[in-house]
């Protein structure tokens, strides 16, 4: 059997047992001696070795690092360590190099370049970039904005349709359709959607640019402006119409004429010369009405004078009132043939599918279009009378011009008080005479033109009409004779006028005396112009023999042969061709004037009175012609020696 490894006794236990009690470990651990640790091995060099100019290989050493080194590369760790817990986020922008302007427009404009590249190929697949360039002219930049809204400009007036797009219909867009169709649908509502936001956006920088007179605010206006003409003038059929004409009637609400009134007032022409279908007009011309009623008609004449402009006098043949229309192509009950109830019935649906084929081809029937050109002259005439009535300063003139050329289309209800009106514009024009030889310079009133504008007004309203002068429906009379004779009383004073030749666009030097600024006026009649106007409309229109007598003709045929000798050469060969004209007409009414050895008359000729009735004409002789023969000019001389052989 082995034997147990002894332990000692149990008495040699418990003496070691209680003597290790005592100890005091931690002291003795103290006490122990402690090696100390030895630096740290220097790095291995990671540089390449170096051959000295002897030849020799040389292995480069790091520099030793002493303590002080050390303790500041701790203490500017811990300085970095305690800016990253003051600082704990850095802005990215600080981070990343900052791009220039330059560079951002010259980035800008190849996106802009490259989404109407992809606009223009392919408009169904790539109308989400319309979405971009919209972004694109949000831009705070003024070049970007700038470039980003022609380009827009641009690229809505190729791939705007030939239609108006109308939104879809809850049953439409219940109904199912085929992929094709449904395509078009979203790329024209996407269309529509991005229209509808760039004109909101032209219509807020035209605004901004009136309020703020920035540089660079103004000149993004300008370029608003000018794409609201342009899709105008190239898509005036499309939607959102009457925001665009509102962005163009307030630009021409101010009296300040710049290129941007200038551009505004030549898009409204256009339009009007160009429309069709008169829908677009109508808009335009409703606009204007209001804001010149709204604006106590204070604005630049050239705006008023756009309604001459529009294709009312060669289109429509209707005669209109601020309340009804009359238009003769309507048969009366008497002139409408009988029909039986089936051939009745065939025509309601001849006309019924003649109307889905025209909405069908996008075509606009003349009834329509009258209808709508109708409506468009009742607001003209309307702008015309509360003129006449309200009489703002310079508007007169552009209100009696346009008054002169639509005045066949006036309703005969209209007759009484539109004369009523020219024979007070008249009477106050004389009465200013009368006060002060410089009528209304501060205002710049034309008084002479006024009147003649006054007189072919009235002459020009008997026209068209097939009246006479004597009286028009119960209790209506019309009397011309207060214009005939003003029209008399003006010859003299006009033939010296020094203005007789020249217009607004005539070459010339401004009056040094003259503080007004001149007008900018858009008619180009010159006063000699309006007179011979005037007495064509006076003597040889349709009703002329009935209301001129004999005395009249030759009280006019004198005071005109004396007014010729004070015209300049131009308005006396006009003057000596009117006279050649009323001479091969009346004849035989003017021989006594040219004959110095017949006395028709009795008594002296009173060239002094403005009344051709009184001033006794047959107790004088022409003997002008014989001043005219002398004249500098050749034609004139020539005319003077052919007028008296007209009565041989």
């Amino acid at each position: 059997m082995a034997k147990k490894k002894s332990f000692g006794s149990s008495t040699e236990n418990a003496h070691q047992f209680a003597a290790a009690a005592q100890w005091d470990l931690e002291q003795d651990y103290e006490r122990r001696p402690r090696a100390l640790k030895k630096r740290k091995a220097e790095k291995e060099s990671t540089r390449l070795p170096i051959k000295t100019p002897g030849g020799a290989v040389l292995q480069s050493v790091l520099p030793e690092r002493t303590d002080d080194s050390e303790e500041e590369d701790k203490e500017e760790w811990a300085g970095v360590e305690e800016e990253k817990t003051i600082q704990p986020v850095v802005k990215e922008l600080e981070v990343r190099p900052k791009v220039s302007e330059r560079q951002r427009v010259i980035n800008a404009k190849e996106e802009l370049s490259n989404a109407a590249i992809l606009l223009n190929e392919d408009p169904e697949e790539n109308v989400g970039l319309l979405k971009r360039l919209r972004e694109i002219s949000e831009d705070k930049n003024a070049t970007i904005q700038k470039l980003a809204l022609a380009t827009q400009l641009a690229i809505y007036k190729d791939i705007i349709p030939g239609y108006r797009i109308r939104p879809l219909t809850e049953e439409e867009q219940k109904s199912k359709v085929t992929k094709e169709v449904k395509k078009l649908r979203g790329f024209e509502q996407s269309l529509v959607a991005n229209y509808q936001a760039y004109v909101e956006n032209l219509a807020d920088l035209s605004r901004a640019s009136r309020n703020n007179h920035s540089p660079n605010v103004v000149a993004v206006g300008k370029i608003a402006v000018n794409c609201a003409c342009g899709l105008i003038s190239t898509v005036p059929h499309f939607n959102f119409r009457s925001q665009l004409l509102k962005i163009i009637v307030e630009r021409v609400s101010v009296k300040t004429l710049d290129e941007v009134f200038v551009k505004c007032r030549t898009t409204l022409e256009d339009l009007f010369r160009n429309d069709d279908d008169g829908a677009a007009s109508f808009e335009a011309v409703q606009l204007l009405a209001k804001m010149l009623k709204a604006k106590g008609f204070m604005v630049d004449e050239s705006v008023l004078n756009t309604f001459l402009s529009l294709r009312l006098l060669s289109e429509l043949d209707v005669k209109a009132s601020l309340e009804t229309v009359e238009n003769p192509r309507k048969r009366k009950k008497k002139d409408r043939q009988f029909r039986t109830k089936k051939a009745r019935k065939s025509e309601k649906e001849r006309k019924i599918s003649e109307k889905e084929m025209d909405e069908a081809d996008a075509t606009v029937s003349h009834e329509e279009r009258e209808e709508r050109q109708s409506e468009t002259l009742k607001l003209v005439f309307g702008t015309y009378f509360r003129i006449l009535k309200e009489r703002p300063p310079g508007l007169m003139g552009a209100t009696l011009e346009g008054l002169a050329k639509y005045a066949h289309l006036i309703n005969l209800d209209f007759f009484g008080d539109l004369l009523v009106a020219l024979k007070e514009l008249i009477g106050a024009a004389l009465e200013d005479e009368e006060e002060d030889d410089d009528i209304e310079t501060s205002t710049q009133r034309n008084a002479t033109r006024e009147a003649l504008l006054c007189v072919i007004t009235a002459f020009a309203l008997l026209s068209g009409q097939e009246i006479t002068n004597s009286h028009i429906g119960e209790g209506m009379s019309i009397d011309l004779t207060f214009f005939t004779t003003h029209l008399y009383a003006t010859l003299l004073p006009l033939s010296m006028s020094p203005d007789l030749e020249l217009s607004t666009k005539s070459l010339r030097l401004p009056d040094p005396n003259d503080a007004a600024p001149p007008s900018k006026r858009i008619n180009v009649a010159t006063e000699i112009e309006m007179l011979i106007r005037a007495l064509n409309t006076i003597f040889f229109q349709q009703n002329a023999n009935k209301s001129n007598t004999p005395i009249r003709i030759a009280a006019f045929t004198k005071r005109l042969m004396t007014s010729s000798l004070n015209m300049p050469e131009k308005s006396a060969l006009a003057t000596l061709g009117m006279l050649n004209k009323m001479a091969r007409k009346h004849q035989r009414r003017l021989h006594g004037l040219f004959s110095t050895d017949e006395r028709v008359g009795d008594g002296t000729y009173k060239m002094d009175i403005d009344e051709p009735e009184i001033s006794n004409p047959y107790a004088a002789t022409i003997w002008e012609t014989v001043l005219l023969r002398k004249h500098y000019s050749p034609k004139i001389s020539e005319a003077a020696r052919e007028l008296p052989k007209l009565f041989k």
